[in-house]
């Protein structure tokens, strides 16, 4: 399990320094519409500001979109990654959204039926 911090789990990122993308292959029950688009939001921010950005999961199911830089990267814009950061919440909240059920049924195997 690739995990960060804590209990949280990388989905998915893109690495500006070394261009490679990166997905977590215990998400492999996702889509492949759905991973192909995390593959192009991840390449894409890389491409448009640089540096490290990566999509995962808090313990809670929650998502956080994550981006940081080398301390020597000078073209980093951490404006503009913050921005970017906004603008795909906005786009792809209905996406967000259900990644973050699949995560809570599929990985932390919560029971859903009884929500409304």
């Amino acid at each position: 399990m690739d995990m960060c911090d804590d209990k949280r789990i990388v989905l998915c990122g893109a690495n500006a320094y070394e261009q490679k993308y990166y997905f977590n292959e215990q998400f492999a029950g996702i889509p492949e519409s759905i991973k192909e688009e995390l593959h192009v939001i991840c390449v894409l921010f890389t491409e448009e500001v640089g540096g490290i950005f990566t999509i995962v999961f808090e313990e809670d199911g929650s998502i956080a979109l994550e981006t940081n830089a080398a301390d020597d990267d000078l073209l980093y814009d951490e404006i503009s990654s913050g921005l970017l950061v906004g603008e795909i919440r906005r786009n792809r909240q209905e996406m967000l959204e259900s990644l973050q059920l699949y995560y809570r049924v599929f990985i932390l195997h919560e029971d859903i039926s009884l929500e409304e």
